[in-house]
């Protein structure tokens, strides 16, 4: 038996329209067209619909058929306007601030699963500094960021984001160092070396690190450019701390170490706190979560292409 939509589409609207001539001005057809669908879906049932009469009336198998027919035509619809909906919420550009890290250690995997998942959406990847992103998303210049330990919402006050990762902080050693080669380190035990640190985001957490540990907080060089850092420490002139997201970053003669004692930064993907969120920002955070690949701290997600990275 071979039934098609516009055959009981065209049952219905007769039914509904109480005639031919009507039913086709509702489905913008001719006449002639209305009529033969019907009458083929009549051919495929074995039986009339409809008396065509006027007002058109139902038969006894039409009555049967009628409510069955609606739900598929509703059905139908409903499957349409899903799709409508999808393709507003998966289409567009989305401006998304990271951390240079996080752009060239998490972003990569990430961007690629998008990239299958959403393929009508474009991410732009804007670097910056944890303070630049805060200002690009709440002022506007940014829909969407991976941010650092953002602060809880309460239920209906705001929407949280996703976690992408409990990222663990390590020891940045060269090879040759006498500490390299064990599975931890001790902060105290890194007090002879200069450190060598950043302050894109992450000083207050070592600080917190050494508070933990009952150290005295040491700084030999503040260094901006994770390239310039991890070049000191090839270098033999200190060591560093970082979190795990470097590690795609760390060439073959550097080491990460597990730092004692442990702390890890949680980075989210959210959009903005103060303005609702643009749908195809909501997709990407529902694709990210759905993965759940990310939250593991042992990815890093190298190797893929690495993104657009205009300046603002």
């Amino acid at each position: 038996m071979a039934l098609n939509l516009p055959q009981l589409r065209a049952f219905v609207a007769v039914v509904d329209a109480g005639g031919f001539g009507a039913a086709a001005t509702d489905l913008g057809l001719s006449q002639s067209a209305v009529s033969h669908a019907l009458a083929a879906l009549e051919r495929a049932l074995g039986a009339p619909l409809v008396i065509r009469s006027t007002p058109v009336r139902t038969t006894a198998l039409g009555d049967t058929v009628l409510p069955h027919a609606r739900a598929a035509l509703a059905a139908t619809d409903a499957i349409g306007d899903a799709a409508a909906r999808h393709d507003a919420a998966t289409g567009g550009t989305v401006r998304l601030a990271a951390t240079p890290t996080v752009r060239q250690g998490l972003l990569p995997a990430l961007l690629s699963q998008w990239s299958e998942r959403l393929p009508g959406v474009r991410v732009r990847v804007f670097e910056g500094s944890g303070e630049e992103i805060d200002v690009w998303l709440a002022g506007g210049a940014a829909d969407a960021a991976v941010v650092v330990d953002p602060p809880q919402v309460a239920d209906g006050e705001g929407e949280l984001g996703t976690l992408l990762r409990v990222d663990a902080f390590f020891a940045l050693l060269p090879l040759d160092h006498p500490l390299a080669g064990e599975p931890c380190v001790r902060v105290g035990d890194l007090a002879d070396d200069p450190l060598i640190l950043s302050p894109n985001g992450c000083e207050r957490h070592i600080r917190v690190i050494h508070r933990l540990a009952g150290v005295a907080y040491s700084l030999a060089h503040r260094v901006r450019d994770l390239g310039t850092l991890i070049s000191m420490v090839q270098a033999g002139l200190g060591v560093s701390i970082l979190p795990e997201v470097s590690r795609p970053l760390v060439p073959d003669d550097l080491v990460l170490v597990r730092v004692v004692p442990h702390h890890s930064r949680r980075l989210v993907l959210t959009g903005p706190r103060e303005r609702p969120w643009l749908p195809p920002v909501r997709a990407l955070v529902d694709a990210a979560a759905r993965s759940g690949r990310y939250t593991d701290p042992g990815s890093g997600g190298a190797g893929a292409a690495s993104p657009e990275v205009p300046a603002f």
